[in-house]
């Protein structure tokens, strides 16, 4: 084990990888899947392109796809300037231990340490980009997709049917990667705590998956969808 991982940091560090691998398996994976709100809007999505095999021109159709490229796009992008945020705090890991350290309940850290846990926050950002750009490509993909749609007076002919369950596990596809990016971004924010403190760092996760849960499964929108279905 590196010198300067202690028992407090290897713990919280396998608590952080065993929470977000196994709400994700829970979340994704598991029959639990069909209550979160995830499998809600899938259905919504299924029920989304069936009806604009019916409408002409789908003006509203591309108005609301564009705004799905947009918010996709916007985290992406937003990822990069994250991702170039943390490569400069990796130039300043003395001055950031050092500044850091003045902080209640820091725990001392070396600056060997301090890159470390810095490159950890790299790789979860790096993997929220490759979530979010495939999440904008799929989104793009979709837009096609929903182009070569028949005219309205063919929404019901096999080709037109198939072409709209294709859209929709498209964009189903697309809003997977794009809460995969989400949830590391949640995630990330619990890794922001080992900088302090690694059982700081185990709390946060902990509360992390607490509130991704409560959101997937327990929220007044899930509620508003289920009674709305």
């Amino acid at each position: 084990m590196l010198e300067w991982m202690g028992f407090s940091d290897a713990v919280a560090v396998g608590w952080f990888l065993f929470l977000w691998v196994g709400y994700t398996w829970y979340a994704d994976l598991s029959s639990a899947h069909a209550r979160s709100i995830g499998a809600a809007m899938n259905l919504r999505r299924h029920a989304w392109m069936m009806q604009s095999l019916r409408r002409d021109g789908r003006i509203v159709d591309s108005n609301i796809l564009g705004n799905l490229l947009t918010g996709v796009g916007f985290f992406a992008s937003t990822t990069i300037f994250v991702l170039g945020g943390l490569i400069a705090m990796l130039g300043v890991a003395e001055q950031g231990a050092e500044a850091l350290s003045h902080l209640p309940l820091t725990q001392p850290t070396q600056a060997t340490a301090w890159e470390v846990k810095v490159v950890c926050l790299l790789v979860i950002f790096i993997y929220a980009f490759f979530k979010f750009a495939w999440a904008f490509r799929l989104a793009n993909y979709c837009s096609i997709t929903v182009g070569t749609m028949p005219p309205a007076a063919e929404h019901d002919t096999p080709a037109a049917i198939k072409a709209a369950n294709a859209a929709a596990r498209l964009t189903s596809l697309s809003g997977h990667h794009f809460n995969r990016g989400l949830r590391a971004y949640f995630f990330a924010l619990a890794a922001l705590g080992w900088l302090v403190n690694p059982w700081l760092f185990a709390v946060m996760t902990l509360g992390v998956v607490i509130v991704l849960y409560r959101r997937e499964f327990r929220s007044h929108a899930l509620r508003a969808l289920h009674e709305n279905a």
